[in-house]
């Protein structure tokens, strides 16, 4: 090479490489959508299932909830009857001793679950009422779970027990009041109180928005009916 001539530069290098990341970024891609795609098809296909053994589990009950229709009256009059079949959610909450306990723990019974709270007016109101349906029909085939959701103070909620005289009553709570979240997401609790009457394979009969008289005649005729089925 003479003085006069100049050194050659390399051919640039920039384009051949992003040329040959190309395919691999796309290729990256679509099996980022492809993954994507069978997460929402394996979510579908879950809800699907579930859907499915709701049927399958839960179309007895709809027809004991068109039995006990014409009991639907009176005090009880606002409880909406399960037109379609529905597994209740499986509840998990604590007991008195901080025990964690599930709501499959009682199945065999046919169940009135209540979610309360010390802060819920028409929710105190209504807890004698529960004491005295649980004193009337618990046992064996009945039961009910009343929930206590407060979340702030835990020594509140004993100490209406105490005050309220309510020694019939189990009582339960979850602090992070998680039940009502998942009653409310299926649809079933619109306020409180919030009750959800099922049957010995945790399907629902049918729920209410508010309080009743659960004591009352129409109450007691209409859950007896219930465990009789």
């Amino acid at each position: 090479m003479t003085e006069n001539q100049t050194p050659e530069k390399p051919a640039p290098t920039t384009s051949r490489t992003t040329t040959s990341r190309t395919p691999i970024v796309v290729g990256a891609i679509v099996v980022a959508i492809a993954a994507g795609a069978f997460a929402v098809y394996g979510m579908r296909g879950t809800q699907s299932n579930a859907r499915a053994d709701a049927s399958a589990s839960c179309a007895k009950t709809v027809d004991l909830a068109k039995k006990i229709m014409p009991l639907v009256k009176g005090e009880v009059a606002a409880l909406t009857v399960n037109a379609t079949p529905f597994k209740v959610p499986d509840l998990t909450f604590e007991d008195s001793t901080g025990k964690a306990r599930k709501l499959s723990e009682w199945q065999g019974k046919t169940v009135l679950v209540n979610l309360w709270a010390t802060w819920c007016v028409p929710c105190r109101k209504e807890m004698p009422s529960l004491e005295a349906l649980q004193t009337k029909l618990g046992g064996p085939k009945f039961e009910v779970v009343a929930i206590n959701i407060d979340t702030t103070n835990p020594d509140k909620p004993k100490a209406f027990y105490k005050d309220t005289n309510l020694t019939r009553l189990g009582y339960y709570t979850d602090s992070k009041a998680k039940v009502f979240q998942e009653l409310k997401s299926a649809g079933r609790a619109l306020g409180m109180p919030t009750t959800v009457l099922m049957d010995d394979n945790g399907c629902e009969i049918g729920f209410m928005a508010g309080p009743a008289e659960w004591a009352s005649d129409d109450a007691v005729k209409m859950i007896s009916a219930a465990v009789a089925n």
